[in-house]
């Protein structure tokens, strides 16, 4: 067991820094959490193309509270938000610096004549079900939050909130007694003056037909002229949207400072918070969000020491339904419900451990089979962080090919268990493609990934059996159009890109998706 150990410290701790996606203010502030000062200002001047000059100066910023300049942060400070850098960046954080600027007489002056929201970030709308919903926001300050809804045809809701230093300032609302099917409008109240608001959509009750649309993406790396996809994925009106991983590139899991940064700069964007106020979001991680690249931690839950740390900051950054098996077993996996079609989200990170042979450990992976043995849904969408497909990373172990006994195993079981209308989904890979895998004892299995949402880095097409058509050239996201109310029902799949072109569509018959009678 020790030698496992230490072969998935040695795995998750590679040195140097991430240039995958040119980012230089996130590579700067992995420099300032590191000591190493003197490299900051010629990472950001490398790479300002790709930062811009109030991240640049917000970023200065930082060095220079790290080093104890206050002088030089506060001017660096305004410097930041003359050239367009929201104000809540300087109260939100990260606070591990920004404290020390919080403090002084300048800094205090200057936030006197400005008008900051108590609202630091959101309205953000997650684990949408049929008679619930939940509101997550975070604030400047400790404080109360009410979430009022209301719609024409059904009683109006409210219920609150309590935001804490401990949380990070957040706080989740849910909201209950909701009608199906139904449009919410909603507030967010602070000190009795509503703040914010949005709007969302409750879904069809459970085991009932429906018409539906749910996308999904991963590969969002932060690129400011491509942050308008966030805004195109609202004009396609899904009914729910899928983060499959590597939502934020961290890759630097023992420092607490570069995941509040990260995280807070994706927040801040109003396009983000345009799509988050009105699309119910869900979410996973994969390695960049998690650990670092191709990350293998091992099986232990506490080792390395900076695993329950990284759950803790994910939580307080989302609003999901469930994340993993709670305290007791830490982790990002759960399942929920649209109408009769199931979803499983996987965590293919917190337990990988290639020496053991598994991607989701043993407790995940038990609760995998069972979930899907016991659903009697229509479709059983299982999304995972990396893809299934046999040799879609050649030479690799990070996709499913590095754990191919237990790919076989879950495989096997949906033959064996006759669980019919799965189909895979997953991200990883920057680019959008579709494949199907052939199986002698069950039907094909589907299988589309879609990993390029706002990332500059991507992945050519590879070309596997079973591929039916991929496109890498532009950023694009993957949008799933269910019609469970047809005799043989349906999922049209779509790739639309980043002006909101549709590149591709292919129907998926649930017909294709049975086994045969014995």
């Amino acid at each position: 067991m020790k030698s496992r150990i230490l072969i998935a410290l040695f795995v998750c701790s590679l040195p140097g820094t991430i240039h995958a996606q040119h980012d230089g203010a996130r590579d700067s502030v992995r420099l300032i959490a590191d000591g190493k000062f003197q490299k900051v200002d010629k990472t950001l001047e490398d790479k300002k193309p790709f930062a811009g000059e109030a991240e640049s100066a917000f970023v200065q910023m930082l060095s220079s509270l790290a080093q104890d300049e206050l002088g030089d942060a506060l001017a660096q400070a305004r410097e930041a938000v003359e050239l367009g850098l929201p104000i809540e960046r300087l109260i939100v954080g990260p606070r591990e610096q920004l404290s020390k600027l919080h403090t002084t007489a300048e800094f205090q002056s200057w936030m006197a004549s400005k008008q900051v929201s108590p609202l630091i970030h959101g309205p953000m709308v997650g684990n949408v079900t049929d008679q619930s919903a939940a509101i997550w926001v975070r604030t400047s300050r400790p404080t109360g939050v009410v979430v009022r809804a209301s719609a024409d045809d059904a009683e109006a809701q409210s219920s609150d909130g309590q935001t804490t230093s401990e949380s990070d300032f957040t706080t989740v609302v849910s909201l209950r007694d909701l009608k199906s099917e139904t449009v919410y409008r909603y507030d967010v109240v602070v000190d009795d003056k509503p703040i914010a608001s949005g709007q969302f959509r409750t879904f069809p009750a459970e085991k009932t037909s429906g018409v539906f649309s749910v996308g999904f993406g991963g590969g969002a790396g932060y690129v400011p002229e491509w942050e308008s996809m966030w805004d195109t994925i609202v004009k396609s009106k899904p009914d729910a949207f899928l983060m499959l991983g590597d939502n934020v590139y961290i890759d630097q899991p023992e420092k607490t400072l570069t995941q509040h940064y990260c995280y807070y700069r994706r927040q801040s964007r109003p396009e983000w918070k345009r799509m988050t106020s009105q699309i119910p979001i869900f979410s996973i991680w994969d390695d960049h969000d998690f650990g670092t690249n191709d990350c293998v931690p091992g099986p232990e839950i506490e080792k390395p020491k900076w695993k329950r740390n990284v759950w803790n900051i994910f939580k307080q950054n989302w609003a999901n339904p469930g994340y993993g098996g709670g305290e007791s077993q830490p982790g990002c996996w759960y399942d929920f419900r649209i109408g009769d079609v199931h979803f499983i989200l996987l965590d293919g990170r917190y337990y990988r451990d290639l020496k053991g042979g598994t991607m989701l450990g043993p407790v995940q992976k038990q609760w995998l089979l069972e979930t899907l043995a016991d659903s009697d849904a229509t479709f059983k969408i299982v999304a995972s962080p990396v893809p299934f497909t046999a040799g879609i990373k050649k030479g690799s172990r990070d996709p499913w090919d590095g754990f191919p006994e237990e790919r076989e195993e879950i495989f096997r079981h949906i033959e064996s268990e006759r669980i019919d209308g799965v189909v895979l989904i997953a991200a990883d890979r920057h680019r959008t493609d579709l494949r199907k895998t052939s199986r002698e004892d069950g039907y094909d299995l589907y299988e589309f990934e879609s990993s390029r949402l706002t990332n500059h880095h991507t992945h050519p097409v590879v070309k596997t059996p079973g591929l039916i058509w991929g496109h890498s050239e532009t950023c694009s996201f993957a949008l799933m159009k269910f019609d469970t109310t047809r005799e043989d029902p349906q999922i049209q799949l779509q790739c639309i890109d980043l002006e909101g072109q549709t590149l591709h569509t292919h129907v998926i018959k649930r017909s294709e998706l049975e086994h045969t009678s014995r």
